[in-house]
């Protein structure tokens, strides 16, 4: 059993038109390199570097102009879309970092709702967004189960296990990874991590320049990299499969050596 997959990357703004037009760019040209599956990064609806600046007339329901243009190019192009919206919330101040994963027949399969929110660098996401409740998203491609979590998710290793214990052999990470000291180091660090710990894949996507990093990976569950978009806007591409992830699991079957389980209960 194999996928090829591809993650992609460019820099949202707050021309929600043009960051549609972007976003259908690269499901094209996902599709054209032979991909099944395409992981876009977080906020690639609409991203505002304004932390002060009221945002709510932007946000938009599942039904809005952002996943209807998902949902076309999907199935347009005969492939699967993982990508990350700002969702507004029925009788709440405040929206979901929410990410969609849309099937290629252009069906929305399920969404997953940001849990750990950036509180952190001197950002205070939670301002804006309403943390949800973990409720773990496993969707089934081609054989393998992908784990979905966003952006700073990454940095609580238990995220990731959870995903695993839910049957996940491959983790899905969009991700807005803000530029500064030591950032860059840590996306890497953190995202190799999370695959060699949970003899995982790891599909990372960050949104690029001049605002984040980039440097969207593909990562096998050996923690080696084995496809990146660079900083530049793009897609990087390669096929992952069942027989690497049995073969690394021989070598270190660390998950089988576990002692105990992680407990899932809200904090």
């Amino acid at each position: 059993m194999s996928v090829k997959v591809a993650v992609a990357q460019f820099g949202a703004t707050v021309d929600k038109v043009e960051n549609r037009a972007q976003v259908q760019r690269l499901i094209a040209e996902a599709s054209g390199q032979g991909a099944s599956l395409v992981v876009l990064p977080e906020n690639a609806m609409y991203a505002n570097p304004d932390v002060t600046a009221d945002t709510s007339a932007e946000w938009e329901s599942l039904d809005g102009p952002f996943v209807s243009a998902v949902a076309e190019s999907a199935k347009q192009h005969d492939i699967a879309v993982v990508a990350g919206m700002t969702e507004v919330l029925e009788g709440s101040s405040k929206a979901s970092n929410t990410v969609v994963v849309v099937r290629s027949d252009g069906e929305l399969e399920d969404v997953y709702r940001k849990v750990h929110l950036y509180d952190a660098f001197g950002y205070k996401e939670s301002d804006r967004v309403q943390a949800a409740s973990y409720q773990p998203l496993v969707f089934k491609l081609g054989g393998l189960a992908f784990g979905v979590m966003t952006c700073y998710d990454m940095r609580f290793p238990e995220m990731a296990r959870a995903l695993v214990d839910s049957g996940a052999n491959a983790l899905v990470v969009p991700a807005a990874w803000a530029v500064g000291p030591a950032k860059e180091d840590h996306w890497v660090t953190l995202a190799r991590a999370r695959a060699i710990e949970n003899t995982v894949y790891a599909l990372v996507s960050g949104q690029s320049g001049p605002l984040c990093t980039g440097q969207s990976m593909v990562i096998d569950p050996m923690g080696v990299v084995v496809a990146s978009a660079g900083e530049a806007p793009g897609v990087a591409g390669t096929t992952i499969s069942a027989d690497r992830l049995e073969s690394v699991r021989v070598k270190n079957p660390s998950l089988a050596n576990r002692r105990f389980r992680i407990d899932t209960s809200q904090a």
